[in-house]
Formats: structure tokens, sequence, C-alpha cells
């Protein structure tokens, strides 16, 4: 899967490797894509020129005081030592990350050199024979504490919320008009797009069409909202809350020739509020019948009023059901897994694999290829970024991005860690990934730590697969579906994929995510210590899978009006109240219940 590169995330991506960032490294940690992103940070205040002039006067006066006390010699000798800092300082960044950077030797700072495959062939014989401790994967996890519904739940009083609402916020009865917007980026991104769409259809009393999706130059997948998902489950989950449609009326369209994209677009400020969107938006709406928002990402704010909160979670859970024939092949693929880890219980471990050769060359690290695979990355960029990386403002310090952990982990890296954790070579493992870079070289010595090791395209047939070459959505949601049904899932670099996905397991498991997300910035010291021992390195794996564990299960303190993380991450507990409901979870396909059976036999 590749990297994200749209009109929403383009300030993102454009600091790839100034800050050793990809546009999928957002939320504080390693985030893939802005979706969802933090948000933009709060203008610093500036000082006012009343103020400004206060202090110039007063350090004016206290300047002349020191002069009349005979202290104007100190104070000149300070001063060159002030002047001296700035120079300092300016001398270290260029020793750090400037073109000297190797001649000082910062590439041996620990961390900073990949030699994780090394460190895998003087380990392997130790780790071919440990055997003692094997991670039994029904017991992975320690920590399994349900989260609180709140009371009274939202969900049983949100349509008598809606309707309250609109008698008293709306000037007339009836909608106030149709909303149009285009959801840009990746499956995921296009899904956070879609969930702020129903929600503020839902704010603005509108009725929602159809969203569709904008062709992204990255992504290359010409599908529509009715190829990757179910419109008539999409149509029927929402009513009584917001009405959709699938197109404009014959008469709105005639005053645009026909045409939706004659229709001006609005644009729309990011991480809009509530108050903009009633205050502006509502106004034109109403006057025009008819608005369009493009691009739509990230397009509102995270707090919002409970009953609209909702909104975003009977969306994501309910209304979202990937199309027939998506959802087909996906029951297929989870079954099949399921078969394949008979040895487990028929419980598996996924992995988010981010090792494509478009995530090596954009995330700027160098890994053991040497001078050629340089040669060829900086290529590879050229032709896909257009000269974005050769930008006299940008440093490129691929040393500096391993130690800080932003560079995508290998799938040999994936294998000592998990190795490590104690999963032993009978665990089947799920690669959810795109088409990783020199794969045969690269995917081998995983292989040899988990021969049980499975992909979409081991497990479907070239002709089930057939439909789905060039479409990277319908791809992504196969394997989105097969990790959302694993035991264990691994993300190694972020995303919209693992944020999306750690929320949704959060949501299926009861408040418990069930994801391990390695520490990358201890990690690349351990795999480059030559001198590590293997008991050594699987004590501190055992530490990092129970700080996953841990950390799995955290929900936010969620109080009126100050949501600050993602609900599609964090999605409890406002969406709590969907598990009690008649359809439970609102799984994605049926293979869902071929697991839940097969689970409930083995407890």
């Amino acid at each position: 899967m590749k990297p994200k590169n749209n009109n929403s995330n383009s300030n993102n991506n454009s600091n790839c490797c100034s800050n050793g960032y990809s546009s999928d490294v957002s939320n504080g940690s390693d985030n893939n894509s802005p979706s969802p992103p933090p948000s933009p940070p709060k203008p610093r205040l500036t000082p006012s020129l009343s103020q400004c002039r206060r202090r110039l006067r007063s350090k004016t006066k206290s300047f002349v005081r020191r002069e009349n006390l005979g202290s104007g010699l100190n104070f000149r000798r300070n001063l060159r030592y002030l002047l001296l800092l700035p120079l300092l300082y300016i001398s270290g960044l260029l020793m750090c990350v400037g073109p000297f950077s190797g001649f000082w030797g910062y590439a041996s700072v620990p961390g900073s050199v990949y030699r994780s495959y090394e460190n895998f062939q003087r380990l392997w014989d130790d780790i071919r024979l440990d055997n003692s401790s094997a991670l039994q994967l029904s017991s992975v996890w320690k920590y399994k504490r349900r989260v609180k519904v709140q009371k009274p739940c939202p969900n049983s009083t949100a349509r008598n919320h809606f309707s309250m609402y609109r008698t008293s916020i709306m000037e007339s009865p009836g909608s106030s008009g149709y909303l149009i917007v285009d959801a840009n980026g990746g499956l995921n991104q296009q899904r956070s797009a879609i969930c702020n769409a129903v929600a503020v259809a839902g704010l603005l009393n509108a009725i929602l069409v159809i969203p569709r999706f904008e062709l992204n130059s990255v992504w290359r997948d010409p599908s529509q909202f009715g190829d990757i998902y179910d419109e008539e489950n999409f149509i029927n989950n929402l009513k009584g809350y917001v009405n959709v449609v699938r197109e404009l009326p014959e008469a709105l369209m005639e005053i645009y020739d026909q045409n939706i994209s004659n229709i001006p677009n609005f644009r729309v400020q990011a991480w809009a509020t509530v108050n903009y969107y009633l205050g502006v938006v509502l106004p034109i709406l109403r006057d025009q019948r008819v608005i369009r928002i493009a691009p739509f990402a990230n397009r509102l704010t995270m707090n919002v009023p409970s009953h609209i909160q909702l909104l975003r979670c009977i969306t994501n859970y309910k209304a979202l059901k990937f199309s027939p024939p998506i959802s087909s092949l996906a029951e297929k693929l989870v079954s099949r897994m399921i078969e394949r880890s008979s040895m487990t219980g028929g419980k598996y471990v996924s992995v988010h694999l981010r090792f494509e050769q478009d995530m090596v060359a954009f995330s700027c690290c160098v890994y053991e290829g040497g001078e050629a695979e340089k040669l060829k990355m900086d290529s590879f960029r050229e032709q896909e970024w257009k000269g974005k990386f050769k930008r006299k403002d940008r440093v490129i310090v691929p040393a500096l991005n391993r130690i800080e952990g932003k560079c995508p982990l290998t799938p040999v890296e994936v294998g000592l860690m998990l190795r490590g954790m104690g999963f032993d070579n009978n665990t089947s493992i799920y690669i959810a990934s795109g088409k990783i870079y020199q794969a045969e070289k690269h995917l081998a010595p995983l292989r040899e730590m988990f021969p049980l090791l499975y992909t979409k395209e081991s497990l479907a047939t070239p002709d089930e697969l057939a439909p789905f070459e060039g479409h990277s959505s319908k791809l992504a949601a196969l394997d989105y579906t097969v990790s959302l049904f694993s035991e264990v899932f691994v993300t190694t670099q972020g995303g919209n994929f693992p944020q999306f996905l750690m929320g949704h397991r959060r949501f299926l498991f009861n408040g418990h995510s069930k994801t391990i997300k390695p520490d990358k910035r201890k990690l690349v010291v351990l795999l480059q210590d030559m001198d590590i021992s293997w008991k050594a390195f699987k004590d501190e794996m055992e530490v990092m899978l129970a700080e996953s564990d841990r950390k799995g299960m955290m929900v936010p303190r969620v109080k009126k009006f100050n949501r600050k993380t993602s609900i599609y991450t964090y999605p409890l507990p406002e969406c709590a109240c969907l598990q009690g409901s008649n359809n439970s979870t609102f799984r994605l396909t049926e293979g869902a219940n071929v697991l839940n059976s097969h689970h409930e036999s083995t407890r």
C-alpha cells in the first residue's frame, strides 16, 4: 500500500525528510497518513505594539541605570557571550545534520545503522533451538477489562435528539439542502471522510448525496463508493438519523448542466468547528440548496455534541459494510487462515508490513543495499515526487530517521521481534501489504522464522483475485478484514490503516485493541547491538509486549466537548452503546461468525 499524497496532507508530506517523518507518520506515533492526524497547533500569541514599546522602554531604562552604575563594561562582555551562543548552536547542527555528519561520526550513534540481518544470522542457531517458552496465542493478552458503557446510552435516545435538534436550530421544517463531498486518499482516509460527512449532514440537517471518491495520483484506484461499500446497507442504517440519496434531484441537476462538477466547490478549513459549520456553511447551504465540499479529509473537529459523535460511530461500525464481492472473498480468506492455524487453536497473527518500494523511498531510510540502493531510491523519488527531495531547505539524515524510530521495519526485524516475544514457528502469520520491496530476498528470513506465512495472494486463487487487480482500495479491504479478526495485530509504521484497525479492534474486543505497537527507538538500538545475547533480547521483547498489552486497553477520558484523540482510533466510550444493540458488533463480513464459533468451541 502506498503512502498517501493529496491536498489535505501536502503540508505533512513536504516535511518527509527534513523532520524524518513520511506522510504516514502522524498522531504523535508512527502514523502514515493524516487521518486522523493531530489537530493543528494553536497560533502563537503575538505581543501588541504597545507591549513591545513598553518592553523596549523598560529595557532602555534598565540599560541607562547599568551605565550610570558603571556596569557598562560587564554588560558588553556578557553581550559577546550571548552572540557566541547562536554560533555554537549552528555549528552543532552542522556537525549533526549537515554534510559533515558522517565525518563527525554521527553514524556511530547506537541504533543509527541497519545491522538487523547480520544479527539475525548471528542469533539464528539460538532462535532455531529455542522452543522452551512458546507463547500460547490464547494467553497473549493479560489485560481484558471491559469498558464501562455510558449511562444512559445515547443510541437509545438518538432519534429523539435529532428530532429536537432539528426543531430547535432549523428555521423551517424539512432539510436545509443537499451536501456533496469528495473523499480523497486511500481506503481509510476515504472512510474517515465518509464518517465526517454523515456527521456534518446531521449537524446541518442536510440530505447527504452518496460521497464521491477522487482519483488519487498515488493510489490510482478508479473505484467509487458502490465498488467498495454496500450502498443499500449504508442508506438503510442511517435512516432516522441522516437521509442519504444516490444523486441530486433532476431540478438541481438541470441548473448545473447535469454535471455535479459544475457545482462551485466550497473550501472548508481543516478541523472546522461546529460553530463554523452553523455560522458560515449553513447559511450558504440554505441559500443555494446544495453545497459541495472538496476535498473533505479532516474537515470536522473531533469535539462535537454527543448525538453528532454517535453518527460517526453508527457510520463506521454499522453503515459501512464492504460490498458483496469484497465481503465474499474476505470471508473465504478469514476461514482459510483459521484452517491453516489449527496448531494454535484457529488463531493467527496479522502484520501490517509497510516495506514496499515507494514506502522505503519515501521514508528516506538506508538499509543494506549500499550505493546501488541509494541511487535506485534517489531515482525513484525523483520519478514519483518530481524534485521534492532536492530542495535546498531539505536535509536528509537517514541515521537520524532510524534513531528516532521513523524507518519502516523490515521483514527480518518483524520476525526477530515476534520470536523474541515468544511466538514460535508454529504460529500462523498473515502479511497485510502491497508488493514487498525485493520480496524474495527480504521475506526469506521471516519465512525461516515463521514457515506458516501467508498473504492474500497465497490464500486466494488467481481467478478470485483477478477482479481486484489494479484496485488498491479493494485489495486493502481484504487485508483490513483478515487483520481485523486476527488474535494479534502488529503495526510496523503507522498510517490510516492501522489507526482505523486498532480502533475497530478496540470496538470488537470490548476496549482492548490486541495490537503490538513496537517501540522502534528501543528496537533499533537492540538490533544494532552485535554483542546482545538471544536471552537478553527476549527479555526486552517480553517487556515490549507487556507494554503493548497495557496500552492496548487505554480509553481516553472524554468529557463534554473536550475530545482530543481520534474517535476512529479510540472509539470508546462513545461507541460502546452500539455493542449492546441487536446487531452487536456489526461485523464487516460473515467470516467473523466462523471465527467466533471456532473460538467459542475452543474455550
